[in-house]
């Protein structure tokens, strides 16, 4: 009976393959992209006041714990936010992006593939919308937005410089990139 309940108990709590529940939205353990098998890293909520703004969730093929790992493992990666918030205008998203580069990669923040960047995110965003930032291994850069491509584009430094709104050394939310770091 004790070694029956020691096996229940290590397919019940084993790996952490299983998905994870956050606020009623349901986080992958495992997504592909470009062949690779991405883990989720880690998650948190980004706030903004006393509002839960969305679910931001890192997806690496290894285990990364600082943003120099995150930049250092070749894979690719996916930031993905779910939110959670009623209704975020889509300008308060892109003003976002804009401080989050300007604090962590002021060289990209004024450059052209920044700008076109920027202008993908057209629409506001509502409850339920989930918006990918995929970073391939070859620096290409792809946002989609509930499954939809927004736009894509090649710039190692770009991409670079999104991980660094999220990881950099002066993140959007400090507490979310600890999450996204699974510390």
């Amino acid at each position: 009976m004790r070694v029956l309940s020691i096996v229940l108990l290590i397919l019940l709590t084993g790996t952490g393959a299983g998905a994870v529940e956050v606020a009623g939205v349901r986080l992958p353990a495992v997504v592909t992209l470009e062949n690779d098998e991405l883990k989720l890293n880690g998650y948190g909520v980004r706030k903004r006041m006393i509002f839960d703004i969305y679910i931001g969730s890192l997806y690496t093929a290894a285990s990364v714990r600082s943003f120099q790992e995150a930049v250092n493992e070749p894979a690719g990666k996916i930031i993905r936010m779910d939110f959670l918030h009623r209704r975020v205008g889509k300008q308060n998203i892109v003003e976002a992006f804009e401080a989050g580069l300007r604090n962590n990669s002021p060289e990209m923040a004024a450059q052209a593939d920044t700008v076109a960047f920027l202008d993908w995110f057209t629409q506001d965003f509502v409850r339920g919308d989930q918006v990918e930032l995929r970073l391939l291994r070859d620096g290409t850069i792809t946002a989609l937005q509930n499954g939809t491509v927004l736009g894509s584009l090649r710039n190692p430094e770009l991409a670079k410089g999104i991980l660094g709104i999220y990881l950099g050394h002066t993140p959007a939310d400090p507490s979310l990139k600890r999450g996204m770091l699974g510390l």
